[in-house]
């Protein structure tokens, strides 16, 4: 088969999906007559939709594509074939779904590591209530007065911007429109737009604090979303033509690598020192925070990554209550009850049900990688997720060729000055 003929029928299967499946289809820059195509045919049939997926895995091998290309389309064309035998009425369990959507093998977390968070936590937080109070009070002192968030943003975004242009070059014309919104499910949503211009929409309702929004703004914008989009339509697309690189699918492994990516994007740009960063950037803002505390309570923080992972597991693998998994949440994240239920409607959506697995288990991967022995530095190595269409897979293998310690999901364990927002504040949390 002709190269362009079947990364062309990828491109159609995943438009076509996306039909019966909204929200599939996170971002389509590629060719709008294929998409007006797409869009003027008679509803789909998921069984021709598996047919077809399942044909272009077969003919993939064949189709004079390098290897590189041919492991992210194997991976891709996995996700899809597992979303269609959703479509067609199959029952995949839930662990196995995983796996084919994002190449992961998901374990449950560790309550002894949940433990030991709570513990460092409460050396942390001042007074002598219980830690969940505790922490919201923290949490509350923190929070953005709403009528400051436009500004604080703009303050955020160009300060990320200017330092990152040194390692990670943008197209002249590149640029973020933000528009602050209120009663949104989620913190801040990325949208690209096509010829290196992206608008993130920042969620006043969601209280967003102080120490959090550089986490947030890195993550949708500069050195994450909007700057991986920018860097693979400049390569990739325009020079490359690889055109399965103007289609962003939800529930793969390509969105797995992008989440675990942006979740790292403050600890690349700044690193160690973040939260003292931070404090000098919103000064100049007229706003004061204790950046130092913060960031010592996020790398505490770290070691309830899994948690809400486990709950997903809880609802969808061991099928628990609602009330069960709300008490999950509760008592490990030291969240209060609305946030919980939030977070409980999320893991029960059709299609977002498996996607905090994107966030979990993309970072746990990338940390290790980025921080894992010899040649190369983290900035070069993130240039690398920039700029190549890198899948879970080629990450564990060099992961273990560089890390006897590597486990099997690739991750490993690292140093001191890992870290990462308190909660996932993705677009999708």
């Amino acid at each position: 088969m002709a190269r362009n003929l079947l990364v062309r029928d990828y491109l159609l299967v995943g438009l076509r999906l996306g039909r019966l499946v909204p929200g599939l289809v996170d971002t389509y820059t590629g060719d709008a007559a294929l998409l007006r195509h797409v869009e003027a045919e008679a509803a789909p049939d998921p069984v021709r939709l598996l047919q077809t997926v399942r044909r272009l895995g077969r003919d993939l091998p064949g189709a004079r594509l390098s290897p590189r290309r041919q492991r992210f389309l194997a991976g891709q064309l996995t996700a899809l074939e597992c979303a269609a035998r959703r479509l067609t009425g199959e029952q995949i369990g839930f662990v196995a779904e995983l796996a084919a959507c994002f190449d992961v093998r998901v374990v449950p977390g560790d309550e002894g590591e949940y433990r030991q968070a709570h513990d460092e936590l409460d050396q942390l937080l001042p007074g002598n209530g219980a830690l969940a109070d505790r922490l919201a009070a923290w949490r509350r002192r923190d929070e953005i007065p709403r009528e400051r968030l436009a500004v604080a943003v703009r303050a955020v975004s160009g300060a990320l911007r200017d330092r990152i242009r040194e390692h990670f070059p943008l197209p002249p014309s590149e640029a973020v429109s933000y528009e602050v919104v209120s009663d949104r499910p989620w913190s801040g949503l990325q949208r690209y737009l096509g010829n290196y211009r992206s608008h993130v929409a920042v969620n006043a309702a969601a209280r967003l604090r102080m120490t959090q929004l550089p986490h947030l703004v890195a993550h949708e914008s500069y050195p994450g979303h909007h700057t991986e989009h920018c860097r693979k339509d400049a390569g990739l697309v325009k020079r490359g033509r690889q055109d399965e690189q103007t289609i962003f699918l939800t529930n793969t492994p390509q969105r797995l690598m992008a989440e675990g990516m942006a979740d790292l994007a403050l600890q690349v740009a700044v690193g160690p020192g973040w939260g003292r960063w931070v404090e000098d950037v919103l000064a100049e803002a007229g706003l004061r925070t204790d950046g130092a505390t913060a960031e010592r309570i996020d790398r505490a923080m770290l070691g309830l990554l899994r948690v809400r992972q486990d709950a997903a597991l809880l609802l969808h693998d061991r099928h628990a209550s609602g009330d069960e998994v709300l008490a999950h949440l509760r008592r490990w994240l030291l969240i209060e009850e609305p946030r919980a239920r939030q977070m409980v409607r999320f893991l029960a959506h059709p299609l977002w049900r498996a996607y905090v697995t994107a966030y979990v288990e993309g970072f746990a991967l990338l940390r290790g990688w980025l921080a894992r022995p010899g040649p190369g530095t983290s900035v070069q190595r993130y240039r690398r997720l920039l700029d190549e269409p890198l899948v879970p897979a080629v990450v564990r293998m060099e992961l273990a060729a560089a890390d006897p310690r590597a486990g099997a999901d690739g991750a490993v364990p690292a140093g001191p000055d890992g870290g990462r927002p308190d909660e996932l504040i993705s677009c999708r949390s």
